[in-house]
């Protein structure tokens, strides 16, 4: 996993607070490294061109929908929709396409990760909680981050925000 890096999308400061919070509260202390993230692919090539591919990406920033808190087996995560998000994922996947691991072929979900690697019942005691008391929201996508992978936790390497 060395040379790798991951890229995702940056919220607004508010929905970002949320997602940071309920991390901090439901995500195992001792393996939680990182911010809430929504993670467009997990695995890019730590090279030149892959920071020129993203800096050539214009784009404008857009809202997503935060429609309901979803189990992830061993964890809970809040869905976010938004035909915008998908658009973007797929002309990203079209540009780093002969890079992309299996993982990041498969259908994108996306996903801010509020809990993982907990118990199955512990991971459902949650969602039900989450689910009587939670209300959809708008949040807004207003650029890119690229991290490089430490083996846990990430280094910010670039952030690419939407101007157009």
């Amino acid at each position: 996993m060395a040379g790798v890096c991951t890229l995702t999308l940056q919220l607004d400061a508010e929905s970002q607070a949320f997602f940071n919070r309920e991390r901090k509260k439901h995500f195992p202390p001792a393996i939680n490294y990182l911010d809430a993230h929504l993670t467009l692919f997990h695995q890019l090539p730590d090279e030149h061109n892959t920071i020129g591919k993203i800096t050539e990406l214009k784009g404008s920033a857009f809202e997503l929908e935060i429609t309901k808190p979803m189990h992830l087996g061993n964890g809970v995560a809040y869905e976010i929709n938004s035909d915008e998000i998908m658009r973007l994922h797929q002309y990203l996947a079209d540009l780093f396409k002969a890079d992309l691991i299996p993982q990041d072929r498969q259908k994108f979900r996306p996903h801010v990760t509020i809990q993982n690697k907990v118990q199955p019942a512990t991971a459902r005691a949650l969602l039900s909680d989450i689910q009587h008391h939670f209300v959809p929201f708008t949040a807004v996508a207003t650029g890119l981050d690229l991290w490089k992978y430490l083996g846990g936790p990430w280094q910010h390497v670039q952030s690419f925000p939407f101007t157009g």
